[in-house]
C-alpha cells in the first residue's frame, strides 16, 4: 500500500509513519522543512503544487492528513486570540486539509480502493463544548465538517474518507500528562484507517475504534 502522512516529522505523524514502513508499507512523509521528509507547507498553495508534481502519475492507497497546530492554549477570553492566529491556525488546520487533498486527488483517483484519513480531535465535537481553546476547537470542528462533506462528493469516485480523532496523546501537542502513548494513538489508527471502506465514508471515531458525538 502507498501512502502519504503529512506532518510526519514529530508525535503521531512520525509514530504513523514508522508503524506504516515496519509493516512493509511504502510511505511518503511530509514535513514543513523537508529535512529526511518531502517538502510541504500545507498552508501555502505553491507548496502544494510543488508535492503533486514531485509524485505525479503515483497512485495514492491512503492520505493521511494529520498536519497541524495548537497555538491557542491558555489564551485568556478577555484579552487573547489574535486574529492573526485565528487566521493561522485556520491556514494550516482546515484549507490545509483541503489543499492536500486537492493537490493529490489525481494520485487518490490512480488507486483500486483509495482512502483519505483526516486527523480531528475529540474537540471538535459540538455536543462536548467545555469551553476555551476556542481557535483550535473552530479549526477541527470545521475539519470535520470538510471531511463529512468530502465523503459525500468523493464517494462516486470510489474515495472513502473517515474522520479521527486520536486520542489524548503524550506529544509536544498533548502534553506529559496526556493519557496515551503515541505508539498506541498509532496503532489504533492505523485499525480504524485499515477498516473505512465506502460503507463507512463520512465516520468520526476515536482511535480506539468508539463512534465520536459530533
Amino acid at each position: 500500500m502507498k501512502v502519504l502522512i503529512t506532518g510526519a516529522n514529530r508525535g503521531i505523524g512520525h509514530a504513523l509513519y514508522t508503524l506504516l514502513a515496519a509493516r512493509g508499507d511504502d510511505v511518503f512523509g511530509t514535513s514543513r522543512e523537508g529535512a529526511g521528509f518531502l517538502p510541504l507547507d500545507v498552508a501555502d498553495p505553491a507548496s502544494h503544487h510543488a508535492l503533486a508534481r514531485e509524485i505525479a502519475g503515483t497512485p495514492l492507497d491512503l492520505l493521511i492528513c494529520n498536519a497541524g497546530q495548537y497555538l491557542d492554549r491558555g489564551q485568556a477570553l478577555e484579552s487573547g486570540y489574535d486574529p492573526q492566529m485565528w487566521a493561522d491556525m485556520f491556514a494550516v488546520n482546515v484549507t490545509g486539509v483541503f489543499l492536500t487533498v486537492q493537490a493529490l486527488l489525481a494520485n487518490l483517483k490512480l488507486a483500486a480502493m483509495p482512502k483519505v484519513a483526516i486527523i480531528s480531535s475529540q474537540m471538535a465535537s459540538s455536543e462536548r463544548a467545555p469551553g476555551g481553546s476556542y481557535i483550535y476547537r473552530a479549526s477541527k470542528a470545521a475539519a470535520l465538517n470538510l471531511g463529512r462533506n468530502l465523503a459525500q462528493d468523493l464517494k462516486p469516485a470510489g474515495i472513502a474518507v473517515g474522520i479521527y480523532h486520536p486520542g489524548w496523546v503524550r506529544t509536544d501537542m498533548g502534553g506529559a500528562g496526556a493519557s496515551i502513548s503515541v505508539a498506541q494513538s498509532a496503532e489504533g489508527l492505523v485499525q480504524r484507517f485499515d477498516a473505512l471502506n465506502l460503507d463507512t465514508t463520512g465516520c468520526f471515531e476515536t482511535y480506539d475504534g468508539q463512534v465520536h458525538p459530533f
